[in-house]
């Protein structure tokens, strides 16, 4: 019987998984982890992988020789090497529309918290203190200006709900089509967003290309009054810079819903700093959103053993399809502007 593993994800269990795979006569194995060893005794024989962050590489894959294809629960692919699967002619999916709405707002809300305090202000009241500027100094909104690194829907999304608020909107994306840009969003270079912006926020993936894009020189760059706004992928911030713009005053705050090592270390400097707003990666989640990203990753598979491309394949061979065998597609990590969990 054809069965796939479910390495880890954020669930206990696979019921919606085994629910849209059953009927295809596709076997769900859930082996919860991201040990290697662990992954190997548990998908001996098994024909596609469905991974949360385990690593997949090019020795892993060759652990499983009978692998062929592997489905991301969500849309970054960074911890999937695409180039030892492509080479081995395994196909790669992931899950690119299930927790829009939802990062986009949770995009918003760590922008508009940082930006106004209040977590800070919160953790005043809290220990006795009755003082609004406290925190220091508030921009008004409506003289200042929003930022967007990265602007496919989630960027987009962000955009449009933070746009009424913001007295302007810049963006830096070099691969979103200028076709369809909104009129309001002004269109610029990545350096222009920190020079310019009061207010930035991330939303791209994580490549060689991206990693660290915030780094020691860009964050010279921006005015002390600047907030920094990450819930794309952790990666794409160099946390030891972010820190020392924050406690040498040359960045006013930052909400993190990602961190490069999740979770943290402990002792990391950047859980101390009360001008760091952190929330646990969840910005994608919503009751409704993980059932989609379960579903939307399952129906992949369904459809992949059928002979169907599936909707979100981004390298790798089509299916074995004797029928209506079409042409590979080209091996490539940027599907959307978006990064997400």
């Amino acid at each position: 019987m054809t069965y796939v593993v479910v390495t880890d994800s954020e669930f206990d269990d696979v019921s919606v998984e085994e629910r849209i795979l059953a009927p295809a006569g596709v076997a769900v194995v859930g082996a919860h982890t991201r040990d290697v060893d662990t992954i190997v005794r548990c998908a001996e024989g098994a024909r596609a992988l469905l991974v949360g962050l385990a690593p997949v590489t090019g020795a892993l894959l060759d652990r499983l020789p009978k692998v062929e294809l592997v489905v991301r629960y969500g849309v970054g692919v960074d911890n999937v090497d695409l180039e030892a699967a492509t080479a081995r002619g395994v196909a790669v999916c992931n899950v690119v529309d299930y927790g829009t709405e939802e990062v986009a707002a949770h995009a918003a809300a760590l922008t508009l918290a940082t930006w106004r305090h209040v977590p800070i202000l919160d953790r005043a009241v809290r220990a006795g203190e009755w003082n609004y500027t406290s925190a220091g100094v508030i921009p008004r909104l409506s003289e200042s200006t929003l930022g967007l690194v990265g602007f496919g829907r989630i960027g987009r999304d962000t955009a449009a709900g933070l746009a009424p608020w913001f007295g302007s909107v810049i963006a830096a994306d070099p691969y979103a089509p200028a076709d369809g840009w909104p009129g309001n969003v002004a269109r610029v270079e990545i350096d222009e967003v920190f020079e310019r912006a009061d207010a930035i926020s991330l939303h791209l993936p994580l490549s060689d290309e991206t990693r660290h894009i915030v780094d020691a020189r860009r964050l010279a760059t921006v005015r002390p009054t600047t907030v920094l706004v990450n819930t794309a992928r952790g990666g794409l911030v160099d946390v030891d810079a972010l820190h020392a713009a924050l406690e040498e005053g040359r960045l006013r705050a930052a909400g993190l819903d990602v961190l490069p090592e999740e979770p943290p270390a402990a002792d990391h400097p950047i859980l101390r700093h009360p001008r760091v707003t952190l929330t646990p990666h969840m910005g994608w989640y919503s009751e409704v959103a993980g059932v989609d990203l379960r579903r939307i990753a399952a129906e992949q598979v369904a459809a992949w053993f059928s002979g169907q491309r599936p909707r979100w394949q981004i390298s790798g061979p089509p299916p074995r399809d004797p029928v209506s065998r079409r042409d590979p597609i080209v091996s490539g990590t940027h599907v959307d502007s978006e990064e997400r969990t």
